[in-house]
């Protein structure tokens, strides 16, 4: 799909999303509730079929192996944006072909206190792609091609600007270019990798490795939540991030589905902040392996690559799901 197609369909449904989520937090009843609850023991184990349904499904290693891509995808970029450099090369090899990273720089913090937090985040992320090889052994596939460039028109983070209605035709969107567009680069992928492990855990059979995806997804969610909070506090003084953060959560809603699964950082109430995106119980959203390569790939269609992954990621979840 192009840059305009994608901007079409996001401008269509930005607005019908917006009432579509004011509705829904006026109206929600007991009913709603009730609907929520039973979904809820569902995922939880209630029902006995649900262990049925998980021998038809995505084995543990091609789940982990799932989440090793984004892990390589959210590791390089802020390798690259703390360190200057990516990930070393005995952390690339494995199942499928390997594939090189494109872009990629150091950002000149002038706040030492994103600077901090990036370098802290940029360390877990480093450890969860460790972490997920040592745990999957022989099986865990290799690092696929990445595109993370900040400099290329064409390239990945100014396509998904572009989306948004950030940049023009011809310009470029660069995270690396200082501490703002650092946090909003970061902010294109926290939220996705929150909603990809919320949503895989109740595939996980394997106890051990459900504890350990636990693990992540709670890093993960720190993670977001503060990135999410930094871009509001520095929105009070700067509006135009809240307003770019919004304008980067229509378009992930506009490609993972009908369903409305993402939030900007301000409540319907825009004196209200939305520092976790929740629904309305309480509960953070799930997206599939489908939804979630919907958002990396930049394409609302049925694809194997694209986006971030030029060649599309390894393993035997790679498809994204059509809308």
């Amino acid at each position: 799909m192009s840059d305009q197609s994608l901007l079409i369909d996001v401008l269509q449904k930005r607005a019908k999303k917006l009432d579509d989520r004011r509705h829904f937090f006026r109206k929600s009843s007991g009913v709603a509730v009730g609907m929520a609850g039973g979904f809820v023991l569902a995922a939880c184990g209630g029902r006995s079929d649900d262990a049925i349904a998980q021998t038809t499904g995505p084995t543990d290693p091609e789940i982990l192996n799932f989440a090793l891509n984004l892990e390589y995808l959210e590791a390089q970029f802020y390798s690259f944006a703390v360190f200057g450099t990516g990930l070393a090369a005995n952390l690339l090899s494995g199942v499928g072909t390997q594939g090189a990273v494109t872009g990629g720089a150091k950002v000149p913090f002038t706040d030492p206190v994103v600077a901090a937090y990036a370098k802290e985040i940029a360390q877990d992320e480093i450890a969860h792609v460790a972490f997920l090889r040592s745990a999957l052994g022989a099986s865990a596939v290799a690092q696929p091609a990445i595109n993370i460039s900040g400099t290329d028109p064409n390239g990945s983070f100014s396509s998904a600007a572009r989306a948004a209605g950030i940049i023009g035709p011809g310009e470029t969107f660069n995270p690396y270019a200082n501490d703002n567009n650092f946090l909003l680069g970061a902010y294109i992928f926290e939220d996705v990798g929150v909603t990809a492990y919320k949503g895989a855990s109740p595939l996980i059979t394997n106890k051990t490795f459900l504890e350990a995806a636990a693990g992540i997804l709670a890093a993960e969610a720190y993670h977001s939540g503060l990135v999410r909070t930094v871009l509001y506090a520095r929105g009070v003084a700067t509006p135009s991030l809240r307003t770019i953060a919004r304008q980067i959560s229509d378009v992930r809603d506009a490609v993972d589905g009908a369903s409305d699964l993402d939030q900007g950082l301000e409540g319907v109430d825009a004196s209200v902040s939305n520092i976790v995106p929740l629904d309305a119980n309480g509960i953070a959203f799930s997206r599939s392996p489908g939804q979630v390569l919907n958002i990396v790939y930049l394409n609302r269609a049925s694809v194997t690559q694209g986006g971030f992954f030029p060649a599309g990621v390894n393993g035997a979840l790679r498809m994204s799901a059509p809308n």
